[in-house]
């Protein structure tokens, strides 16, 4: 009890006490100790002056964070679709054998904890997982024995790196196994670029000059949603506050995207850079960068290089000599919650709370974080921010579409030769992608990651824009070989653990959906189970609370659209009356159990 104390005592003291920087702070205590004691929620509760039950709703909310003790080593297991199809239940089935324990369970000896997660952002080197922060890529069945022995012999994950990945992921504070694979830049952002010169070219005019040349530019959100950036600066500037503040989403927690995770490698003074900007337009002095918890392992890099940028005077007190501009950016880490991917769930878990979505209006323009106006862009948005600046307006709209100006960054994975990253320009068709990817034989093409809309050959001579084919970065490739039921299926189950359970649309229509996508895939089905799809999908959608609910039934309503003969298919006319997934003895099962006999059925 008192080495707890004072680990909670110490940890309560570095961040000053504060309530808003809960997270922080159980975060802090779980690294000290493997976990966040249940005892240890008053004292936190009382050292940060608020509520125990704060403390329990926040370590409860999130998927990385527990009150159970884990082994030393927490090895999290990539269980995404495209995982799957690489190999991954094999890759489990391997470690779960090796290590002597079922998923959810720890080693007898205390050190090593095996689970699954969803989506790490490692999509284009699957299967792969988590050692604690380490990444471990590529994984097969035969790696499997190698790498448990040597967790076993050295209890030190890193040691699994014996080769770094590219470019910064071999950087001394990263030194990572992953590999970029950037696999073509555009002009815009994957480019040489001046360090500071559009922050520089922003200095030399007014906020309101700034903010119109993003606006004449028409750079849209590349968060997926497409709102013009210009207008939400516009708009944050405009409200009324004394304090306003600049936050940057790189929460990509969509199953298939790893584009911000090559950005914050290979970018970051360009996404820092636009976060600059953005504060002298609004009249910011505070950013904040919210990571998620699987890019824990780039965390010290971002802090060296936001170090740099203040030696440089790029970021801190009077910024490039001008006289009260002062701005700068803390790093919050995320916790494992896909739903703070959204805004108002992500201004939530920066003030240290559970991220559960709010109510808009007001929207963060208005009352954001600490009820301030802020302006919430994703990494990719502040980096073309920042090129704008540079390059100017025009040649950036010059880029791309009418309606969708400049490039986009994808991340291309599942059933190709060439997976990883691709910037090209808006108007670029889907088709013409397919081919530069390598893919052949293809059935279907998710756009936007399970949130998006999943396509066939019909859509494939579409442009990639917000008009036509939008994405906030995701392309995720299966060939003809693939079930696409089990995708949708596979969709749902992540939705379904990922809501936050704020709302019942949410809450209980997905746990609907993904069963009677199941019925229709063992067979079981009936042509009203469609109509019935279509209905709570399009009820889920309208009636669920934050963007989460409002996409999540996109799966089963895009197939239902593009591929209805995949569904004609499995179906059947009930003739009999009878509901063909009923089972009696599956029925009777569980009363079989606790009377300790086998039913038996009789026929008539």
């Amino acid at each position: 009890m008192s080495e707890m104390k004072a680990v909670v005592n110490n940890i309560c003291k570095e961040f000053g006490n504060d309530r808003t920087r809960l997270m922080d702070i159980v975060r802090g205590v779980q690294e000290k100790l493997g976990y966040v004691p249940p005892e240890a929620f008053e004292l936190i509760a009382e050292k940060a002056h608020t509520h125990r039950v704060e403390v329990e709703s926040v370590v409860s909310f999130y998927a990385f964070l527990s009150d159970k003790k884990r082994g030393k080593m927490v090895i999290r297991l990539c269980d995404d679709i495209i995982d799957r199809f690489q190999g991954g239940e094999d890759v489990a089935k391997a470690l779960s054998k090796e290590l002597g324990i079922g998923f959810g369970e720890t080693t007898e000896d205390g050190k090593v904890t095996l689970e699954k997660t969803a989506c790490i952002g490692m999509s284009d080197q699957a299967p792969a997982m988590m050692v604690n922060d380490v990444m471990v890529t590529n994984l097969t069945v035969e790696k499997i024995p190698e790498i448990i022995a040597k967790l076993r012999e050295t209890e030190d994950p890193q040691s699994l790196v014996t080769e770094c990945g590219d470019s910064n992921n071999a950087h001394e504070l990263v030194r990572a196994m992953v590999n970029n694979n950037i696999r073509e830049g555009g002009p815009v952002i994957l480019s040489n670029h001046r360090r500071g010169g559009g922050l520089r070219k922003a200095l030399t005019q007014t906020p309101e000059e700034v903010i119109e040349d993003v606006k004449g530019a028409g750079l849209r959100g590349r968060g997926g949603a497409g709102f013009l950036t210009g207008f939400k600066w516009e708009l944050t500037r405009k409200a009324a506050g004394t304090e306003k503040f600049v936050l940057c989403n790189a929460d990509e927690g969509e199953p298939g995207t790893f584009k911000d995770r090559v950005l914050l490698t290979e970018r970051p003074d360009l996404m820092l850079e636009g976060m600059t900007v953005a504060a002298y337009a609004i009249g910011a002095e505070t950013g904040i960068i919210y990571l998620r918890a699987e890019y824990a392992y780039l965390r010290a890099f971002l802090e060296d290089v936001l170090n740099r940028r203040r030696e440089d005077n790029l970021l801190g007190i009077n910024i490039l000599g001008n006289e009260g501009f002062n701005f700068d950016v803390r790093i919050q880490m995320g916790a494992g919650a896909y739903v703070c991917g959204e805004e108002t769930s992500l201004i939530k878990s920066c003030e240290g709370t559970r991220g559960d979505p709010t109510d808009r209006t007001p929207f963060p323009v208005v009352a954001g974080y600490m009820v301030s106006p802020t302006a919430v862009n994703n990494v990719e948005s502040y980096c073309c921010a920042a090129r704008i600046m540079d390059m100017g307006a025009g040649w950036f709209s010059s880029i791309g579409t009418a309606r969708s100006a400049g490039t986009k960054v994808l991340s291309v994975c599942g059933d190709c030769d060439r997976p990883g990253i691709y910037e090209v320009p808006f108007g670029t068709k889907l088709r013409d992608l397919l081919q530069r990817v390598g893919a052949e034989d293809v059935a279907a093409v998710q756009v936007g990651g399970p949130s998006g809309q999943m396509v066939g050959p019909a859509q494939f001579d579409q442009e990639i824009s917000f008009e036509e084919l939008a994405t906030g970065g995701a392309i995720m490739i299966f060939s003809n070989q693939r079930d696409i039921l089990e995708v949708v299926e596979a969709f749902m189950e992540f939705f379904v653990d990922e809501s936050c359970g704020y709302c019942v649309p949410c809450r209980v229509g997905n746990v609907l959906l993904k069963s009677r996508i199941a019925r229709v895939r063992n067979g079981e089905g009936s042509p009203d189970d469609l109509a019935y799809l279509h209905r709570l999908g399009e009820s889920v959608k309208r009636m669920s609370r934050c963007g989460l609910g409002q996409t999540s039934p996109n799966p089963v309503l895009s197939t239902l659209k593009n591929f209805r003969p995949v569904y004609n298919a499995l179906v059947r006319e009930n003739t009999t009356g009878r509901l063909k997934s009923f089972h009696i003895m599956k029925a009777v099962e569980q009363a079989s159990q606790i009377a300790d006999r086998r039913s038996e059925v009789f026929h008539a």
